[in-house]
């Protein structure tokens, strides 16, 4: 459990940090696009009022309250699942950044109103109008993990 809640913890950490340095600090709000390492990595300022992808997006403030608790049942869920079934260490390492993200999302939806979304990522002549977060790659790998590591005789 510790093992969990540490991964979830350092997830939030950094998810905070990146948004703070990135939106406030180098004022990506303001400027709204900022060129790292053109094509490949870009700063793209992007307000996620929906799940990923802006799915289900919506203004009006209770889907931001709809979400914020969908994020939360679903992370505390995760987390009984994880402690019931006794996963191993990269089943709580993968629980604890799906939570990590989670929780990282929505304290954004309770500070700005919507997730901080600025990572932008193109290649190859494709130019992808997505962004996204450190929450949202910690989901997605959490997410992944969970698939890989749990389960009857899968936890390592």
């Amino acid at each position: 459990m510790r093992i969990m809640i540490r991964s979830a913890l350092g997830v939030i950490a950094l998810d905070q940090l990146t948004k703070v340095l990135v939106v406030q600090v180098m004022g990506l709000r303001a400027l709204g696009w900022i060129e790292v390492w053109p094509p490949y990595l870009n700063f793209r300022m992007a307000w996620n009022r929906g799940v990923n992808f802006g799915l289900f997006a919506n203004d009006a403030d209770i889907m931001r309250w709809v979400l914020i608790v969908v994020a939360l049942l679903i992370a505390g869920w995760v987390a009984y699942w994880v402690h019931k079934e006794q996963s191993g260490r990269m089943g709580q390492i993968s629980a604890g950044l799906l939570i990590g993200g989670a929780i990282g999302n929505v304290i954004d939806r309770l500070v700005y109103g919507a997730v901080a979304d600025f990572l932008n990522m193109s290649c190859c002549g494709i130019d992808n109008p997505f962004a996204f977060n450190v929450a949202d790659i910690a989901i997605f790998v959490g997410a992944f993990g969970l698939i890989l590591f749990t389960g009857s005789k899968k936890a390592a």
